[in-house]
């Protein structure tokens, strides 16, 4: 056999080649965190992010500082709000890919108690207010129409509580959150409906989402044919939209709504939504029964229930004998 085929056959028959050097070394670090000791792998990680790097490898780092931050508990929770601020600062960077990863280690370090407060309300001890992560993420996700992106920055979103001071930046995507809620990428879908609800139960927010702009096909989120993922995050929003719109706070102001809102497409006289809910009282998932369950409740009683006899006329299709 020549040497020249030899060689060739070799390069076939090679093994896979190591991941870069910020992987491979991770199940190492692993094993050292067992012993309590630190491998130093996610602070050599963090370092590297600091140098000029290309997109590409920037990503491979960011998503290697995500798993150490969820495998190296002991690494990761000796970090600094420094080393935060600095995974932050990737939002910045014109590539999408990014971004994302910058998003779901931004995340990662949400789960760690004293780097919740840093990524939801940036960096308290500058003189002058600083822009915050949340509000940095929430520009993100209502100017870039990416449904990757939206899932990472929904998702490190919902793993917190916003701060009052970010609802005027809600309110400006309302529409954006509202539209990525009736797309059709169901992973995002759900996290912009989860998000949402929570915040549905905010008294200063409660109007602005239920004037918000919705497609004339909105109650197509409510069909049996629907994921069940879907459906029954959908029906936890209406269920939260009902009681906050029967409250005694709410019920106080007499509210003016848009034609194309969301109330209007849950709650207006011409709303189809009764017909929807009873056919997803015998749904297949027991969870999506129960919840339209709910919001048929929620619909039929006002939320002061508990201080009258009974539960006064309501302009639910339900009371017609439906």
């Amino acid at each position: 056999m020549s040497a020249t085929l030899l060689l060739c056959l070799t390069h076939l028959h090679r093994p896979p080649q190591p991941e870069p050097v910020w992987g491979g070394c991770l199940g190492l670090a692993i094993e050292r965190e067992r012993h309590g000791r630190h491998s130093g792998e996610l602070r050599r990680l963090l370092n590297s992010l600091e140098c000029k790097q290309d997109a590409y490898t920037k990503s491979m780092i960011l998503h290697s500082i995500t798993r150490c931050v969820y495998l190296l508990e002991s690494e990761a929770s000796a970090c600094t709000n420094d080393d935060v601020t600095l995974v932050g600062s990737m939002l910045d960077d014109k590539d999408n890919s990014v971004k994302i990863q910058a998003l779901n280690t931004l995340k990662a370090f949400s789960g760690i108690r004293k780097f919740r407060l840093k990524i939801q309300a940036g960096n308290p001890s500058l003189p002058a207010p600083p822009q915050e992560h949340a509000i940095k993420v929430l520009e993100l996700i209502s100017t870039i129409w990416d449904s990757e992106l939206h899932i990472a920055g929904l998702r490190l979103l919902n793993n917190f509580p916003l701060p009052d001071f970010v609802h005027p930046q809600l309110r400006r995507v309302m529409p954006a959150l509202m539209e990525i809620l009736q797309s059709d990428y169901i992973l995002a879908q759900v996290q912009a409906i989860r998000l949402l609800s929570n915040l549905a139960q905010k008294n200063d927010l409660l109007y602005d989402i239920l004037n918000c702009h919705v497609h004339s096909n909105f109650l197509n989120l409510f069909q049996s044919t629907q994921p069940g993922s879907l459906l029954f995050e959908v029906l936890v929003f209406a269920e939260r939209l009902s009681e906050g719109r029967s409250s005694p706070h709410y019920r106080a102001v007499k509210w003016h709504y848009n034609e194309q809102s969301l109330h209007e497409a849950l709650f207006g006289d011409d709303s189809r939504l009764a017909d929807r809910l009873l056919a997803l009282v015998i749904h297949p998932e027991e969870d999506v029964q129960i919840q339209a369950c709910k919001v048929i409740v929620s619909l039929q009683c006002p939320q002061d229930v508990g201080i009258r006899p009974s539960c006064p006329p309501s302009h639910s299709c339900f009371n017609n004998g439906e």
